[in-house]
Protein backbone atom coordinates (compact mmCIF):
# COMPACT_ATOMS: atom_id res chain seq x y z
CA UNK A 1 0.00 0.00 0.00
CA UNK A 2 1.54 2.98 -1.30
CA UNK A 3 0.90 6.67 -0.57
CA UNK A 4 0.24 8.97 -3.60
CA UNK A 5 0.45 12.57 -4.23
CA UNK A 6 -2.17 14.85 -3.41
CA UNK A 7 -4.45 16.20 -5.36
CA UNK A 8 -7.23 19.20 -5.63
CA UNK A 9 -10.50 18.44 -5.17
CA UNK A 10 -11.34 19.86 -9.14
CA UNK A 11 -9.25 17.01 -10.43
CA UNK A 12 -10.93 14.68 -8.29
CA UNK A 13 -13.80 15.55 -9.57
CA UNK A 14 -12.63 15.51 -13.16
CA UNK A 15 -11.66 11.73 -12.20
CA UNK A 16 -15.01 11.04 -11.01
CA UNK A 17 -16.57 12.68 -14.06
CA UNK A 18 -14.77 10.94 -16.62
CA UNK A 19 -15.44 7.40 -14.48
CA UNK A 20 -11.62 7.36 -13.97
CA UNK A 21 -12.46 6.96 -10.15
CA UNK A 22 -15.61 4.06 -9.58
CA UNK A 23 -16.85 2.36 -6.52
CA UNK A 24 -16.48 -1.22 -6.11
CA UNK A 25 -19.62 -3.58 -5.49
CA UNK A 26 -18.07 -4.28 -2.06
CA UNK A 27 -18.82 -0.52 -1.27
CA UNK A 28 -21.95 0.30 0.46
CA UNK A 29 -24.63 3.22 -0.78
CA UNK A 30 -24.31 6.93 -0.03
CA UNK A 31 -25.92 7.48 3.25
CA UNK A 32 -24.68 11.34 4.02
CA UNK A 33 -27.54 13.74 4.92
CA UNK A 34 -27.20 17.50 4.22
CA UNK A 35 -25.82 18.65 7.17
CA UNK A 36 -22.97 16.69 6.34
CA UNK A 37 -22.75 17.48 3.17
CA UNK A 38 -22.77 21.14 4.48
CA UNK A 39 -20.18 20.61 7.15
CA UNK A 40 -17.68 18.90 4.27
CA UNK A 41 -17.63 22.35 2.59
CA UNK A 42 -17.22 24.50 5.63
CA UNK A 43 -14.11 22.21 6.94
CA UNK A 44 -12.86 22.91 3.38
CA UNK A 45 -13.19 26.14 4.00
CA UNK A 46 -12.05 27.05 7.05
CA UNK A 47 -9.00 24.97 6.55
CA UNK A 48 -9.49 21.63 8.38
CA UNK A 49 -8.11 18.34 6.80
CA UNK A 50 -11.15 15.63 5.84
CA UNK A 51 -9.08 12.89 6.28
CA UNK A 52 -7.18 10.36 3.81
CA UNK A 53 -8.59 8.35 1.36
CA UNK A 54 -8.03 4.62 0.46
CA UNK A 55 -8.52 3.43 -3.08
CA UNK A 56 -7.55 0.35 -5.18
CA UNK A 57 -6.10 0.41 -8.16
CA UNK A 58 -7.51 -2.17 -11.03
CA UNK A 59 -5.33 -2.98 -13.50
CA UNK A 60 -6.79 -2.88 -17.25
CA UNK A 61 -6.83 -7.01 -17.24
CA UNK A 62 -8.72 -7.20 -14.08
CA UNK A 63 -11.06 -3.97 -14.72
CA UNK A 64 -13.97 -6.73 -16.41
CA UNK A 65 -13.01 -9.72 -13.70
CA UNK A 66 -15.34 -7.48 -11.13
CA UNK A 67 -18.57 -5.08 -10.84
CA UNK A 68 -18.43 -1.47 -10.66
CA UNK A 69 -20.58 1.14 -10.25
CA UNK A 70 -20.49 5.03 -10.52
CA UNK A 71 -20.64 7.46 -8.15
CA UNK A 72 -24.06 9.61 -7.61
CA UNK A 73 -24.49 13.21 -9.46
CA UNK A 74 -28.04 13.77 -8.61
CA UNK A 75 -29.60 12.20 -5.36
CA UNK A 76 -32.99 11.71 -5.13
CA UNK A 77 -33.99 10.10 -1.81
CA UNK A 78 -37.40 8.54 -3.40
CA UNK A 79 -36.33 7.98 -7.05
CA UNK A 80 -32.65 7.80 -7.34
CA UNK A 81 -31.25 6.30 -4.57
CA UNK A 82 -29.04 3.82 -5.91
CA UNK A 83 -25.92 3.75 -7.55
CA UNK A 84 -25.96 3.00 -11.02
CA UNK A 85 -23.74 -0.03 -12.66
CA UNK A 86 -21.20 1.12 -14.94
CA UNK A 87 -19.54 -1.27 -17.39
CA UNK A 88 -15.32 -0.32 -17.99
CA UNK A 89 -13.94 -1.08 -21.48
CA UNK A 90 -10.64 -2.36 -20.09
CA UNK A 91 -8.85 -0.32 -22.00
CA UNK A 92 -7.26 1.87 -18.78
CA UNK A 93 -6.81 0.99 -15.86
CA UNK A 94 -9.24 2.45 -13.05
CA UNK A 95 -9.29 3.15 -9.65
CA UNK A 96 -11.49 2.06 -6.97
CA UNK A 97 -12.69 3.79 -3.96
CA UNK A 98 -12.35 1.86 -0.88
CA UNK A 99 -12.51 4.63 1.86
CA UNK A 100 -13.91 8.23 1.28
CA UNK A 101 -17.17 7.38 -0.95
CA UNK A 102 -18.92 9.52 1.36
CA UNK A 103 -16.61 12.37 1.46
CA UNK A 104 -16.39 12.45 -2.94
CA UNK A 105 -19.40 11.62 -3.08
CA UNK A 106 -20.76 14.79 -1.28
CA UNK A 107 -18.37 16.96 -2.95
CA UNK A 108 -19.66 15.64 -6.58
CA UNK A 109 -23.00 16.53 -5.36
CA UNK A 110 -21.98 19.41 -4.52
CA UNK A 111 -19.88 20.91 -7.09
CA UNK A 112 -21.69 19.00 -10.21
CA UNK A 113 -25.00 17.67 -9.32
CA UNK A 114 -27.84 17.92 -6.96
CA UNK A 115 -29.72 16.56 -3.72
CA UNK A 116 -33.35 15.43 -2.71
CA UNK A 117 -34.13 14.99 0.24
CA UNK A 118 -38.16 14.13 1.90
CA UNK A 119 -39.66 17.06 3.29
CA UNK A 120 -41.36 16.16 6.20
CA UNK A 121 -44.99 16.06 6.55
CA UNK A 122 -45.33 15.24 2.97
CA UNK A 123 -46.29 11.95 1.96
CA UNK A 124 -43.64 9.17 -0.54
CA UNK A 125 -46.28 9.59 -3.39
CA UNK A 126 -46.53 13.66 -3.18
CA UNK A 127 -44.82 15.31 -6.23
CA UNK A 128 -43.79 18.10 -3.71
CA UNK A 129 -42.31 15.84 -1.21
CA UNK A 130 -38.76 16.10 -2.66
CA UNK A 131 -37.85 19.15 -3.97
CA UNK A 132 -34.49 19.45 -5.79
CA UNK A 133 -31.71 21.41 -4.14
CA UNK A 134 -27.88 22.50 -4.75
CA UNK A 135 -25.39 23.45 -2.89
CA UNK A 136 -25.60 27.57 -2.33
CA UNK A 137 -22.97 29.84 -0.11
CA UNK A 138 -24.46 32.87 1.53
CA UNK A 139 -21.35 35.43 0.13
CA UNK A 140 -22.99 38.52 2.73
CA UNK A 141 -22.84 37.24 6.39
CA UNK A 142 -21.50 33.65 7.90
CA UNK A 143 -23.70 31.29 8.70
CA UNK A 144 -26.14 32.36 12.06
CA UNK A 145 -26.24 30.65 15.24
CA UNK A 146 -28.41 27.78 13.95
CA UNK A 147 -26.89 24.81 16.32
CA UNK A 148 -24.98 23.10 13.37
CA UNK A 149 -21.38 24.37 14.12
CA UNK A 150 -20.75 26.32 10.62
CA UNK A 151 -18.72 29.12 9.96
CA UNK A 152 -19.84 29.23 6.46
CA UNK A 153 -23.11 29.24 5.54
CA UNK A 154 -23.49 26.73 3.08
CA UNK A 155 -27.18 25.15 2.06
CA UNK A 156 -28.98 22.99 0.10
CA UNK A 157 -31.24 25.07 -1.57
CA UNK A 158 -34.06 24.84 -4.19
CA UNK A 159 -33.86 27.38 -6.77
CA UNK A 160 -36.73 29.56 -5.77
CA UNK A 161 -34.98 29.58 -2.18
CA UNK A 162 -31.81 31.11 -3.64
CA UNK A 163 -33.16 34.14 -4.53
CA UNK A 164 -30.92 36.92 -3.26
CA UNK A 165 -32.68 39.10 -0.22
CA UNK A 166 -31.48 41.29 1.85
CA UNK A 167 -28.69 39.91 4.14
CA UNK A 168 -28.16 37.25 1.61
CA UNK A 169 -26.76 36.57 -1.70
CA UNK A 170 -26.62 33.13 -2.51
CA UNK A 171 -23.62 32.06 -5.10
CA UNK A 172 -24.00 28.31 -6.19
CA UNK A 173 -21.27 26.25 -5.33
CA UNK A 174 -20.96 24.72 -8.84
CA UNK A 175 -19.64 27.97 -10.52
CA UNK A 176 -16.26 27.48 -8.29
CA UNK A 177 -15.34 25.41 -11.01
CA UNK A 178 -15.82 28.38 -13.41
CA UNK A 179 -13.14 30.32 -11.98
CA UNK A 180 -9.33 29.63 -14.06
CA UNK A 181 -8.29 32.52 -11.75
CA UNK A 182 -8.55 35.07 -8.93
CA UNK A 183 -9.16 37.71 -11.77
CA UNK A 184 -12.30 36.04 -12.47
CA UNK A 185 -13.42 35.92 -9.04
CA UNK A 186 -12.68 40.17 -8.84
CA UNK A 187 -14.59 40.43 -12.35
CA UNK A 188 -17.47 38.61 -10.42
CA UNK A 189 -17.51 40.51 -7.31
CA UNK A 190 -17.41 43.81 -9.48
CA UNK A 191 -20.36 42.52 -11.50
CA UNK A 192 -22.79 42.10 -8.31
CA UNK A 193 -23.70 45.90 -6.83
CA UNK A 194 -24.67 44.02 -3.16
CA UNK A 195 -20.87 42.54 -3.25
CA UNK A 196 -18.37 45.46 -4.30
CA UNK A 197 -16.26 47.03 -1.98
CA UNK A 198 -17.03 44.43 0.34
CA UNK A 199 -14.30 42.15 2.33
CA UNK A 200 -16.48 39.39 3.19
CA UNK A 201 -17.73 38.46 -0.04
CA UNK A 202 -14.23 38.15 -1.53
CA UNK A 203 -12.52 36.35 1.43
CA UNK A 204 -15.39 33.42 0.73
CA UNK A 205 -15.05 33.29 -2.97
CA UNK A 206 -11.18 33.49 -2.50
CA UNK A 207 -11.28 30.88 0.36
CA UNK A 208 -13.98 28.40 -1.59
CA UNK A 209 -11.83 28.48 -4.98
CA UNK A 210 -8.58 28.05 -3.17
CA UNK A 211 -10.12 24.98 -1.19
CA UNK A 212 -11.28 23.47 -4.57
CA UNK A 213 -9.31 24.25 -7.01
CA UNK A 214 -5.44 25.25 -5.90
CA UNK A 215 -5.10 23.43 -2.21
CA UNK A 216 -3.78 19.51 -2.70
CA UNK A 217 -6.82 18.47 -0.38
CA UNK A 218 -7.41 15.07 -1.59
CA UNK A 219 -4.81 12.01 0.05
CA UNK A 220 -4.92 8.96 -1.36
CA UNK A 221 -3.54 5.45 -0.34
CA UNK A 222 -3.52 3.16 -2.66
CA UNK A 223 -3.87 -0.26 -2.58
CA UNK A 224 -1.62 -2.14 -5.63
CA UNK A 225 -3.41 -5.89 -4.84
CA UNK A 226 -5.65 -7.45 -7.51
CA UNK A 227 -6.71 -10.38 -5.84
CA UNK A 228 -10.34 -9.16 -4.39
CA UNK A 229 -10.58 -11.56 -1.72
CA UNK A 230 -7.44 -9.77 -0.05
CA UNK A 231 -8.72 -6.63 -0.85
CA UNK A 232 -12.41 -7.35 0.98
CA UNK A 233 -9.95 -8.05 3.52
CA UNK A 234 -8.52 -4.83 4.04
CA UNK A 235 -12.42 -3.38 3.50
CA UNK A 236 -13.46 -6.04 6.30
CA UNK A 237 -10.85 -4.43 8.56
CA UNK A 238 -11.39 -0.84 7.92
CA UNK A 239 -15.33 -0.70 8.32
CA UNK A 240 -16.20 -3.70 10.86
CA UNK A 241 -14.62 -2.00 13.79
CA UNK A 242 -16.43 1.30 13.91
CA UNK A 243 -20.26 2.33 13.65
CA UNK A 244 -20.51 4.40 10.57
CA UNK A 245 -20.81 1.41 7.94
CA UNK A 246 -24.16 -0.99 9.04
CA UNK A 247 -23.58 -4.17 9.54
CA UNK A 248 -26.23 -4.95 6.46
CA UNK A 249 -23.81 -2.61 4.27
CA UNK A 250 -20.65 -4.86 4.89
CA UNK A 251 -22.72 -8.19 4.60
CA UNK A 252 -24.17 -6.81 1.49
CA UNK A 253 -21.09 -6.18 0.21
CA UNK A 254 -19.02 -9.39 1.10
CA UNK A 255 -22.52 -11.21 -0.62
CA UNK A 256 -21.84 -9.13 -3.83
CA UNK A 257 -18.18 -10.23 -3.71
CA UNK A 258 -19.14 -13.80 -4.12
CA UNK A 259 -21.92 -14.02 -6.29
CA UNK A 260 -20.76 -15.15 -9.35
CA UNK A 261 -24.06 -14.56 -11.68
CA UNK A 262 -26.25 -12.48 -10.21
CA UNK A 263 -25.28 -8.75 -9.04
CA UNK A 264 -26.25 -8.82 -5.23
CA UNK A 265 -26.32 -5.24 -4.63
CA UNK A 266 -28.59 -4.84 -7.77
CA UNK A 267 -30.87 -7.60 -6.94
CA UNK A 268 -31.06 -6.86 -3.29
CA UNK A 269 -32.09 -3.19 -4.21
CA UNK A 270 -34.15 -3.57 -6.57
CA UNK A 271 -36.57 -6.20 -4.48
CA UNK A 272 -35.87 -4.07 -1.59
CA UNK A 273 -37.96 -0.87 -2.97
CA UNK A 274 -40.41 -3.45 -5.56
CA UNK A 275 -41.52 -4.43 -1.88
CA UNK A 276 -41.96 -1.33 -0.38
CA UNK A 277 -44.10 -0.38 -3.32
CA UNK A 278 -46.50 -3.21 -2.65
CA UNK A 279 -50.41 -2.17 -1.71
CA UNK A 280 -50.19 1.26 0.90
CA UNK A 281 -46.64 0.47 1.04
CA UNK A 282 -43.93 -1.05 3.71
CA UNK A 283 -40.73 -0.31 5.22
CA UNK A 284 -38.79 -2.91 4.62
CA UNK A 285 -35.06 -3.22 4.48
CA UNK A 286 -31.45 -4.85 3.43
CA UNK A 287 -31.38 -6.47 6.69
CA UNK A 288 -34.69 -7.96 6.18
CA UNK A 289 -33.47 -9.32 3.12
CA UNK A 290 -29.95 -10.65 4.08
CA UNK A 291 -31.87 -12.30 7.36
CA UNK A 292 -34.59 -14.32 4.84
CA UNK A 293 -31.97 -15.26 2.55
CA UNK A 294 -30.08 -17.36 5.52
CA UNK A 295 -33.30 -18.29 6.43
CA UNK A 296 -35.12 -19.38 3.24
CA UNK A 297 -31.93 -20.86 2.37
CA UNK A 298 -31.55 -22.90 4.64
CA UNK A 299 -28.34 -21.68 6.48
CA UNK A 300 -27.51 -23.51 9.78
CA UNK A 301 -26.72 -20.78 11.18
CA UNK A 302 -29.14 -17.65 10.55
CA UNK A 303 -27.12 -14.73 12.83
CA UNK A 304 -26.32 -11.44 11.26
CA UNK A 305 -22.41 -12.31 11.34
CA UNK A 306 -20.06 -11.58 8.50
CA UNK A 307 -18.61 -15.64 8.92
CA UNK A 308 -22.00 -16.72 7.64
CA UNK A 309 -21.52 -15.46 4.87
CA UNK A 310 -19.06 -18.01 3.52
CA UNK A 311 -18.61 -17.90 -0.06
CA UNK A 312 -20.24 -22.10 0.35
CA UNK A 313 -23.27 -20.22 2.02
CA UNK A 314 -23.08 -16.89 -0.37
CA UNK A 315 -23.66 -19.47 -3.35
CA UNK A 316 -26.54 -21.37 -1.86
CA UNK A 317 -28.09 -18.31 -1.53
CA UNK A 318 -27.31 -17.26 -5.12
CA UNK A 319 -28.84 -20.42 -6.27
CA UNK A 320 -32.04 -19.89 -4.37
CA UNK A 321 -32.07 -16.30 -5.19
CA UNK A 322 -35.02 -16.72 -7.84
CA UNK A 323 -36.97 -18.48 -5.53
CA UNK A 324 -36.43 -16.19 -2.44
CA UNK A 325 -36.91 -13.27 -4.32
CA UNK A 326 -40.70 -14.86 -5.26
CA UNK A 327 -41.18 -16.02 -2.50
CA UNK A 328 -40.73 -12.65 -0.45
CA UNK A 329 -43.00 -10.74 -2.73
CA UNK A 330 -46.10 -13.12 -2.75
CA UNK A 331 -45.40 -12.57 1.07
CA UNK A 332 -45.32 -8.89 1.17
CA UNK A 333 -48.43 -9.31 -1.63
CA UNK A 334 -50.47 -11.80 1.01
CA UNK A 335 -50.22 -9.19 4.42
CA UNK A 336 -51.18 -6.31 2.08
CA UNK A 337 -53.98 -8.19 0.93
CA UNK A 338 -54.96 -8.81 4.88
CA UNK A 339 -54.43 -4.70 4.81
CA UNK A 340 -51.32 -4.19 6.46
CA UNK A 341 -48.97 -1.74 5.49
CA UNK A 342 -45.52 0.52 6.99
CA UNK A 343 -47.65 1.45 9.82
CA UNK A 344 -49.74 -1.57 10.75
CA UNK A 345 -47.17 -4.10 10.34
CA UNK A 346 -45.31 -3.34 13.55
CA UNK A 347 -42.73 -6.39 13.42
CA UNK A 348 -40.86 -7.01 9.78
CA UNK A 349 -39.58 -10.24 10.78
CA UNK A 350 -43.27 -11.53 11.28
CA UNK A 351 -42.97 -12.26 7.35
CA UNK A 352 -39.87 -14.82 6.97
CA UNK A 353 -41.95 -17.21 8.74
CA UNK A 354 -44.44 -16.78 5.74
CA UNK A 355 -41.95 -16.05 2.96
CA UNK A 356 -40.37 -19.36 4.24
CA UNK A 357 -43.76 -21.60 3.94
CA UNK A 358 -44.48 -20.29 0.78
CA UNK A 359 -40.84 -21.25 -0.37
CA UNK A 360 -40.37 -24.16 1.09
CA UNK A 361 -43.75 -25.63 0.05
CA UNK A 362 -43.41 -24.07 -3.52
CA UNK A 363 -46.54 -21.79 -3.29
CA UNK A 364 -44.61 -19.21 -4.83
CA UNK A 365 -44.90 -21.13 -8.07
CA UNK A 366 -48.85 -20.74 -8.18
CA UNK A 367 -49.59 -17.43 -9.56
CA UNK A 368 -53.22 -17.90 -8.33
CA UNK A 369 -52.38 -18.12 -4.78
CA UNK A 370 -52.98 -15.03 -3.43
CA UNK A 371 -56.69 -15.16 -5.36
CA UNK A 372 -57.43 -18.73 -5.40
CA UNK A 373 -60.49 -20.74 -3.47
CA UNK A 374 -58.11 -23.62 -3.07
CA UNK A 375 -55.97 -21.66 -1.27
CA UNK A 376 -58.13 -19.19 0.78
CA UNK A 377 -58.16 -22.20 4.18
CA UNK A 378 -54.32 -21.68 3.50
CA UNK A 379 -54.59 -18.15 3.56
CA UNK A 380 -56.58 -17.63 6.95
CA UNK A 381 -54.63 -19.84 8.89
CA UNK A 382 -51.59 -17.20 7.62
CA UNK A 383 -53.88 -14.65 8.34
CA UNK A 384 -54.82 -15.96 11.94
CA UNK A 385 -51.58 -17.13 13.12
CA UNK A 386 -49.64 -13.34 11.91
CA UNK A 387 -52.35 -11.37 13.52
CA UNK A 388 -51.59 -13.45 16.62
CA UNK A 389 -48.16 -12.95 16.50
CA UNK A 390 -48.36 -9.30 15.68
CA UNK A 391 -50.42 -8.81 18.86
CA UNK A 392 -48.54 -10.69 21.64
CA UNK A 393 -45.80 -8.50 22.88
CA UNK A 394 -42.30 -9.39 21.81
CA UNK A 395 -42.73 -12.23 19.77
CA UNK A 396 -40.16 -11.11 17.62
CA UNK A 397 -38.22 -8.86 19.69
CA UNK A 398 -35.13 -9.68 21.24
CA UNK A 399 -33.39 -13.52 20.26
CA UNK A 400 -35.30 -13.60 17.16
CA UNK A 401 -33.22 -15.92 15.70
CA UNK A 402 -34.16 -18.71 17.96
CA UNK A 403 -38.19 -17.04 16.74
CA UNK A 404 -36.59 -17.65 13.15
CA UNK A 405 -35.39 -21.14 13.75
CA UNK A 406 -38.19 -22.79 15.43
CA UNK A 407 -40.60 -21.19 12.81
CA UNK A 408 -38.09 -22.52 10.19
CA UNK A 409 -37.89 -26.21 11.83
CA UNK A 410 -41.83 -26.52 12.27
CA UNK A 411 -42.57 -25.88 8.63
CA UNK A 412 -39.75 -27.59 7.12
CA UNK A 413 -40.84 -30.79 9.42
CA UNK A 414 -44.52 -30.37 9.15
CA UNK A 415 -46.58 -32.77 6.89
CA UNK A 416 -49.36 -30.99 6.39
CA UNK A 417 -50.82 -29.68 2.91
CA UNK A 418 -51.35 -26.32 4.68
CA UNK A 419 -50.21 -23.79 6.57
CA UNK A 420 -48.84 -25.71 9.82
CA UNK A 421 -50.80 -22.91 11.80
CA UNK A 422 -51.46 -25.11 15.56
CA UNK A 423 -48.07 -26.77 14.87
CA UNK A 424 -46.38 -23.16 15.14
CA UNK A 425 -48.41 -22.74 18.20
CA UNK A 426 -47.16 -25.45 19.76
CA UNK A 427 -43.41 -24.62 18.71
CA UNK A 428 -43.48 -20.98 19.80
CA UNK A 429 -45.07 -22.20 23.36
CA UNK A 430 -42.02 -24.82 23.36
CA UNK A 431 -39.28 -21.73 23.10
CA UNK A 432 -41.44 -19.57 25.77
CA UNK A 433 -43.15 -17.19 22.71
CA UNK A 434 -46.42 -18.66 23.20
CA UNK A 435 -49.52 -16.71 21.73
CA UNK A 436 -51.91 -17.54 24.21
CA UNK A 437 -53.89 -14.66 25.77
CA UNK A 438 -54.85 -13.46 29.06
CA UNK A 439 -57.92 -11.28 30.11
CA UNK A 440 -55.77 -8.85 31.30
CA UNK A 441 -53.94 -8.68 27.93
CA UNK A 442 -57.51 -8.71 26.32
CA UNK A 443 -58.08 -5.35 28.25
CA UNK A 444 -54.29 -3.94 27.10
CA UNK A 445 -55.50 -4.54 23.67
CA UNK A 446 -59.07 -3.20 24.06
CA UNK A 447 -57.26 0.16 24.98
CA UNK A 448 -55.31 0.78 22.05
CA UNK A 449 -55.78 4.27 20.27
CA UNK A 450 -56.36 5.44 16.83
CA UNK A 451 -53.24 4.96 15.25
CA UNK A 452 -51.02 2.34 17.20
CA UNK A 453 -49.31 -0.15 15.05
CA UNK A 454 -51.51 -3.22 17.50
CA UNK A 455 -55.29 -1.24 16.32
CA UNK A 456 -55.78 -2.23 12.50
CA UNK A 457 -54.82 -6.18 14.07
CA UNK A 458 -57.37 -5.50 17.12
CA UNK A 459 -59.91 -3.93 14.33
CA UNK A 460 -59.30 -6.97 11.38
CA UNK A 461 -60.03 -9.55 14.61
CA UNK A 462 -63.24 -7.71 15.17
CA UNK A 463 -64.51 -7.94 11.78
CA UNK A 464 -63.85 -11.35 11.14
CA UNK A 465 -66.13 -10.73 7.52
CA UNK A 466 -64.39 -7.75 6.48
CA UNK A 467 -62.84 -8.11 2.82
CA UNK A 468 -59.68 -6.37 3.90
CA UNK A 469 -58.16 -6.17 0.29
CA UNK A 470 -60.23 -3.18 -0.15
CA UNK A 471 -59.41 0.15 1.13
CA UNK A 472 -60.26 0.80 4.74
CA UNK A 473 -59.93 3.04 7.05
CA UNK A 474 -59.55 3.20 11.12
CA UNK A 475 -62.93 5.61 11.34
CA UNK A 476 -64.08 7.18 14.63
CA UNK A 477 -67.65 6.19 14.98
CA UNK A 478 -68.19 9.70 17.09
CA UNK A 479 -66.29 12.06 15.24
CA UNK A 480 -63.25 13.60 17.26
CA UNK A 481 -64.50 17.03 16.88
CA UNK A 482 -67.59 16.29 18.91
CA UNK A 483 -66.10 15.16 21.62
CA UNK A 484 -63.46 18.44 22.57
CA UNK A 485 -64.00 20.20 26.14
CA UNK A 486 -66.03 22.80 24.49
CA UNK A 487 -68.47 20.91 22.58
CA UNK A 488 -68.70 18.54 25.84
CA UNK A 489 -69.30 21.67 28.59
CA UNK A 490 -72.02 22.79 25.96
CA UNK A 491 -73.92 19.63 25.42
CA UNK A 492 -74.28 19.49 29.17
CA UNK A 493 -71.56 16.50 29.73
CA UNK A 494 -70.29 17.15 34.03
CA UNK A 495 -67.25 19.09 34.45
CA UNK A 496 -65.84 16.25 36.31
CA UNK A 497 -66.93 13.47 33.37
CA UNK A 498 -65.85 15.14 30.56
CA UNK A 499 -62.35 13.99 30.88
CA UNK A 500 -63.36 10.40 30.60
CA UNK A 501 -65.08 11.26 27.72
CA UNK A 502 -62.38 12.67 26.37
CA UNK A 503 -60.16 9.46 27.36
CA UNK A 504 -62.56 7.26 25.32
CA UNK A 505 -62.68 8.88 21.98
CA UNK A 506 -59.64 7.41 20.13
CA UNK A 507 -60.05 4.25 21.18
CA UNK A 508 -60.83 0.84 19.80
CA UNK A 509 -64.68 0.81 21.02
CA UNK A 510 -65.15 4.06 19.16
CA UNK A 511 -63.32 2.54 15.92
CA UNK A 512 -64.40 1.00 12.96
CA UNK A 513 -63.45 -0.21 9.85
CA UNK A 514 -64.90 1.70 7.27
CA UNK A 515 -64.88 1.61 3.43
CA UNK A 516 -62.76 4.89 2.19
CA UNK A 517 -66.15 6.45 0.02
CA UNK A 518 -68.21 5.56 3.48
CA UNK A 519 -65.84 7.64 5.36
CA UNK A 520 -65.40 10.37 3.45
CA UNK A 521 -69.31 11.23 2.99
CA UNK A 522 -69.40 10.34 7.27
CA UNK A 523 -67.45 13.67 8.09
CA UNK A 524 -68.10 15.18 11.45
CA UNK A 525 -71.64 13.69 11.65
CA UNK A 526 -73.22 12.07 14.38
CA UNK A 527 -73.49 8.44 14.02
CA UNK A 528 -77.54 8.48 14.22
CA UNK A 529 -77.79 11.16 11.18
CA UNK A 530 -74.82 9.86 9.30
CA UNK A 531 -77.06 6.49 9.21
CA UNK A 532 -80.35 7.87 8.40
CA UNK A 533 -78.77 10.12 5.73
CA UNK A 534 -77.15 7.39 3.73
CA UNK A 535 -78.55 3.53 4.60
CA UNK A 536 -81.72 2.10 4.69
CA UNK A 537 -83.62 0.69 7.73
CA UNK A 538 -82.38 -2.86 6.99
CA UNK A 539 -78.93 -1.78 6.46
CA UNK A 540 -78.79 0.61 9.83
CA UNK A 541 -79.87 -2.72 11.37
CA UNK A 542 -76.86 -5.11 9.81
CA UNK A 543 -74.55 -2.25 10.56
CA UNK A 544 -75.58 -2.25 14.21
CA UNK A 545 -74.89 -6.27 14.36
CA UNK A 546 -71.63 -6.26 12.46
CA UNK A 547 -70.37 -2.99 14.85
CA UNK A 548 -71.35 -4.68 18.82
CA UNK A 549 -73.63 -2.15 18.77
CA UNK A 550 -76.89 -2.01 20.31
CA UNK A 551 -78.25 1.39 20.80
CA UNK A 552 -76.89 4.75 19.02
CA UNK A 553 -77.44 7.51 21.32
CA UNK A 554 -78.38 11.28 19.33
CA UNK A 555 -76.75 13.08 22.28
CA UNK A 556 -73.08 13.57 22.97
CA UNK A 557 -74.17 13.04 25.92
CA UNK A 558 -74.86 9.33 25.48
CA UNK A 559 -71.54 8.14 24.44
CA UNK A 560 -69.61 7.15 27.31
CA UNK A 561 -72.47 4.29 28.17
CA UNK A 562 -72.61 3.61 24.49
CA UNK A 563 -68.79 3.21 24.76
CA UNK A 564 -68.75 0.89 27.63
CA UNK A 565 -71.40 -1.59 26.20
CA UNK A 566 -69.39 -2.02 22.79
CA UNK A 567 -66.22 -2.49 24.72
CA UNK A 568 -67.85 -5.50 26.70
CA UNK A 569 -69.47 -6.98 23.26
CA UNK A 570 -66.02 -6.28 21.59
CA UNK A 571 -63.97 -7.80 24.42
CA UNK A 572 -66.56 -10.99 24.18
CA UNK A 573 -65.61 -11.27 20.38
CA UNK A 574 -61.68 -10.75 20.58
CA UNK A 575 -61.59 -13.44 23.42
CA UNK A 576 -63.05 -15.70 21.22
CA UNK A 577 -60.49 -15.25 18.57
CA UNK A 578 -58.03 -15.28 20.71
CA UNK A 579 -59.20 -18.63 22.20
CA UNK A 580 -59.69 -17.16 25.61
CA UNK A 581 -62.17 -18.22 28.45
CA UNK A 582 -63.67 -15.18 30.21
CA UNK A 583 -65.09 -16.08 34.02
CA UNK A 584 -68.67 -15.82 33.41
CA UNK A 585 -69.30 -12.62 35.53
CA UNK A 586 -66.86 -10.73 32.86
CA UNK A 587 -69.60 -11.75 30.46
CA UNK A 588 -72.63 -8.59 29.17
CA UNK A 589 -75.58 -9.67 29.96
CA UNK A 590 -76.89 -12.32 27.63
CA UNK A 591 -73.39 -13.37 26.21
CA UNK A 592 -71.73 -16.67 26.85
CA UNK A 593 -68.07 -17.63 27.29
Amino acid sequence: MAFQVPITIHQAIKHIRKEEYVLPAIQREFVWNEHQIASLFDSLMRGYPIGSLLSWRIDKDHCNSYIFYRFLRNYHQRDNPHNKRTDLTGEESVTAILDGQQRLTSLYIGLKGSYASKLPYYRWDSPKAFPVRHLYLNLLQPAADRGVGLDYDFRLLTKKNAQNQPGFHWFRVKNTLGFNSLRDINVYLRNKEDLIDQEYPEQCLVGLYEAICLVNTIHFYQEEEQDLDKVLNIFIRMNSAGTPLSYSDLLLSIATSQWKTIDARKVIHDLVDELNRIGAGFNLNKNFVLKSCLVLADISNIGFKVTNFTRENSEEIESAWPGISDALTLAVNLISQFGYNRHTLRANNALIPIAYYLYNKKRHKHQTYLTSDHFAGDRNSVYKWVTQALLKTGTFGGGVDTVLRAARKTIKDSQSSTFPEQELYDSFARIGRGLRFEEEELEDLLDQSYGSSLTYSVLSLLYPGVDVSFRFHEDHIFPLKLLTHKRLADAGVPEDKVEDYMNRRNRIANLQLLEGDHNSAKGTKMPHVWLRDHFTPEEIEAWKRRNFIEHIPESITGFLDFYESRRDKMKVRLAKSLGVSLPVDALPSGESG
